[in-house]
């Protein structure tokens, strides 16, 4: 998909690798430049390089996206180096899947803080320029577990319903500043993460999927690419399933 990102600064959090990367490759690749966060300085270079290869220019920013000194300051330095921002895209998530009844404290936490926490974080953040300059794009990557549940993902599928819910309030929040803020909900995407589940597995999901394939990263990032561009003006609080047909 081809949009006109000239001019255009992003921060992508969660960029560092699979779904993050490829949506910052692809905001590259339409003319957009490139904040990057996450959590792994060598990650953190070879994603650079490869948003970089776009002929874009990408900085990277290493910060726990819960914690809200770290991401008022991380924003603060993009502001710093860019002088705007003009788009931006909550994609960090993790996962700690076990069972509800051997769910640990701990467990449950650390994903509602990454997976949600960290969206209301860099969303209340970056929305302040954003107002400002009267305009600006927000896209949450949540999931189709936070449309359907899944079972062992009680934490995970929580946090992901819980951004469809703050996508859809903070879209009307924000609409009278002409900030738009939808989401994008994957289904089985073909990243590092999934790389590593058994392949009995991958056939079943796949299976299961009417398009017949499992989905990439760069299918995500066309739905983001839309959400972005001017095209989508009119388009906020909306949530659409990237899921090659797997539930209807």
């Amino acid at each position: 998909m081809k949009v006109d990102l000239q001019d255009k600064v992003a921060l992508v959090t969660g960029g560092t690798r699979g779904i993050g990367l490829g949506i910052a490759e692809a905001l590259a690749a339409n003319g957009a430049k490139v904040a990057l966060v996450g959590t792994n300085s060598e990650k953190m270079q070879t994603a650079l390089a490869a948003v970089r290869q776009h002929g874009q220019e990408a900085e990277g920013y290493l910060c726990n996206v819960a914690v809200t000194e770290e991401a008022e300051k991380t924003v603060e330095a993009v502001l710093a180096k860019f002088g705007k921002l003009d788009i931006l895209v909550n994609c960090a998530g993790i996962t700690r899947d076990v069972p509800l009844g051997a769910m640990k404290d701990a467990e449950w936490d650390d994903v509602i803080a990454v997976n949600l926490r960290g969206p209301f974080l860099f969303t209340r953040a970056c929305s302040k320029p954003m107002r400002r300059a009267k305009k600006g794009r927000i896209v949450n990557i949540t999931s189709i577990s936070g449309l359907i549940g899944n079972k062992g993902q009680a934490n995970y599928s929580a946090s992901k319903a819980g951004l469809i819910g703050f996508t859809r309030t903070v879209s009307k929040e924000l609409a009278g500043k002409n900030i738009t803020v939808n989401a994008v909900a994957p289904g089985f995407i073909e990243t590092d993460m999934t790389a590593v589940l058994p392949e009995v597995y991958k056939v079943e999901i796949k299976n299961r999927i009417p398009l017949g394939r499992i989905g990439l990263p760069q299918d995500i990032a066309n739905a983001v690419l839309f959400f972005v561009s001017d095209e989508a003006s009119f388009v906020t609080g909306q949530i659409l399933t990237v899921d090659g047909g797997m539930i209807r």
